[in-house]
């Protein structure tokens, strides 16, 4: 006789239900913190005004979870369209498609944020590594960490060519020098730092890992290929 058996379904079932508990107690705690700014934001944004709303952290932040329910929306009608078509994880792929886009949007529309005098002060590059680290501070290396962090969580799980944490490295830092490349273009009176890259690329890089569990089984298989229909009996 053999005692190998697999965990029950109740203690999974229970794990879970955990999981989802703290998941909810820290998303209500980070909204009951950030509550007083959000709510400043609020009368300018749903009355549809640009400045105080779409120019400001409180206000970038305020749309992006108002339009929580909409991206659940898209993400429900990709993967019924994608089941209906026979595609093999359907939700995954629908829910890293848009989990990418709602994510990093925001975070490089606030990383593209204009200063002060943007046109008039002199573009700023600082090639020293680690030298900025000091005067970002706490949340500013929070920020940065974030920036790229929903496309390295997601990315692999929708592509296969992506799922490997160097990889996401190599795009969290590629796609960081594209942005650093235009806030010096654009003269957008921000500073473009090595630091900044070197933060954005690791925040990818550690949210690859905490999605590994979800993109290494599946790592070799096609991302988008129908299941084949079963052949006609002779």
């Amino acid at each position: 006789m053999t005692h190998s058996a697999p965990l029950p379904t109740p203690h999974r079932r229970t794990r879970r239900i955990v999981s989802i508990g703290l998941a909810v107690l820290g998303l209500a705690s980070a909204l009951f913190v950030i509550r007083g700014p959000l709510m400043m934001s609020a009368p300018r944004c749903m009355a549809g005004r640009w400045h105080g709303c779409f120019d400001t952290f409180n206000g970038v932040v305020l749309m992006t979870l108002v339009a929580v329910p909409l991206s659940l929306l898209v993400v429900w009608a990709l993967a019924r369209r994608r089941r209906a078509a026979g595609v093999t994880s359907a939700w995954r792929k629908s829910l890293a498609e848009v989990g990418m886009v709602h994510g990093t949007v925001p975070f490089l529309w606030l990383t593209l944020m204009p200063g002060a005098a943007p046109g008039v002060a002199p573009a700023r590059v600082s090639l020293v590594p680690l030298r900025d680290l000091v005067t970002m501070g706490t949340l500013g290396i929070i920020g940065n960490l974030l920036v790229f962090a929903s496309l390295g969580f997601f990315a692999p799980m929708r592509f296969a060519a992506a799922a490997s944490v160097l990889r996401i490295l190599a795009l969290g830092a590629g796609c960081s020098v594209l942005v650093e490349t235009a806030q010096y273009v654009f003269q957008l009176d921000r500073v473009s730092s090595v630091d900044d890259v070197l933060v954005n690329a690791t925040g990818a890089a550690l949210a690859a890992l905490a999605s590994r569990r979800w993109w290494r089984t599946t790592a070799g298989k096609p991302s988008d290929r129908p299941r084949p229909a079963m052949a006609p009996a002779a």
